[in-house]
């Protein structure tokens, strides 16, 4: 039995809050697409958590005009899952997608790999993601990479929008109470959440008056004070610059790109909001200790990249990835 889609590519892109899934065809025509929720393997197993994934499969195929019966759908599987951050992580994945049969070939890796392919033309460059956490990797035409656990403050991360939030609340309390310095965070936490107080909005978190969800707001609260020019909010931001300009000086090192053009991708909610508070100072600070490197704000979805990985792995040629891109492009400014 052979394949539905000869030479084809089912892409994954699977973050915390959202998986888009693409069918590709051996030329990069885009055949299908879909959207679904988050990917969590850590919590449900990584079986399950592909399982899950087959209602997107489906409505992608549908889109295409194909039905997913026994027989594999396409050559090649590449799927860029958040959560693959360990070997064994890896492996039980694959597995997981093997067992499906949707492909002949599957390519598991994390989903930094896609944000890193979707903005450079060829396997090759550094990627830090900021979105709700923080990651980057780095990859070479030759197939060395460079990646990081990413598992929090257990592996010696910092950033992303879930702690910029704690760092907000956490500055804005210890204004209230006299341990820190005055900062704006103080009255503009509480103004967002309409509330008179920040004690009023803690007591409504603690109590479950306020989802739990509703703290990761607090992160463009801080952008917002820290770009009207508050001490307290710019100093935050500027750690936060730091850590995104670290972690890709750590890729290029181990890659031996430190002397070398090379482009540095940046993306993830974080580093996309447009927020040039945070983006101007990780321009400068990368020019500082990388003065070759070149950032760039990625400006596709990521799933394009998890499709550029598997066209790579089915030796595609440039008019196919050019298809590819510029199906997803973004239109032109009016």
């Amino acid at each position: 039995m052979g394949t539905l889609v000869p030479g084809g590519v089912l892409a994954f892109d699977a973050g915390n809050s959202k998986t888009d899934v693409a069918l590709v065809a051996a030329d990069g025509t885009v055949l299908g697409t879909a959207r679904g929720g988050g990917f969590e393997p850590q919590r449900i197993g990584a079986a399950a958590a592909v399982d899950g994934l087959e209602p997107l499969v489906r409505a992608a195929a549908a889109a295409a005009g194909l039905h997913v019966g026994d027989v594999p759908l396409v050559q090649q599987i590449s799927a860029c899952l958040a959560n693959a951050d360990l070997p064994i992580e890896v492996e039980q994945l694959t597995a997981a997608f093997e067992d499906r049969g949707w492909a002949e070939s599957v390519y598991v890796t994390n989903d930094t790999f896609a944000l890193l392919r979707s903005g450079v033309d060829e396997p090759r460059g550094v990627a830090v993601v900021c979105g709700a956490g923080i990651n980057c990797s780095g990859m070479l035409p030759d197939g060395r990479t460079a990646r990081f656990t990413a598992l929090g403050k257990l592996t010696g991360d910092w950033g992303g929008g879930a702690q910029l939030a704690e760092e907000a609340f956490w500055s804005a309390s210890r204004a209230d109470d006299g341990r820190g310095p005055a900062t704006a965070l103080l009255t503009a936490l509480p103004m967002h959440y309409g509330m008179p107080s920040l004690t009023a909005v803690i007591e409504a978190f603690h109590f479950g008056e306020l989802p739990a969800e509703r703290q990761l707001e607090a992160a463009p609260v801080l952008f917002q004070v820290a770009a009207a020019g508050d001490v307290v909010a710019l100093g935050i931001i500027q750690q936060q610059a730091e850590e995104i300009v670290a972690m890709a000086l750590s890729a290029l090192r181990r890659l031996d790109l430190l002397g070398e053009r090379v482009t540095v991708v940046l993306g993830g909610g974080v580093l996309t909001a447009g927020h040039s508070v945070l983006l101007d100072r990780v321009t400068k600070l990368l020019a500082d200790v990388a003065p070759k490197a070149i950032p760039r704000v990625v400006d596709v979805p990521p799933v394009v990249g998890a499709a550029l990985l598997g066209l790579d792995h089915t030796a595609a040629g440039a008019s196919a990835q050019e298809r590819l891109r510029a199906a997803f492009a973004p239109p032109p400014a009016a």
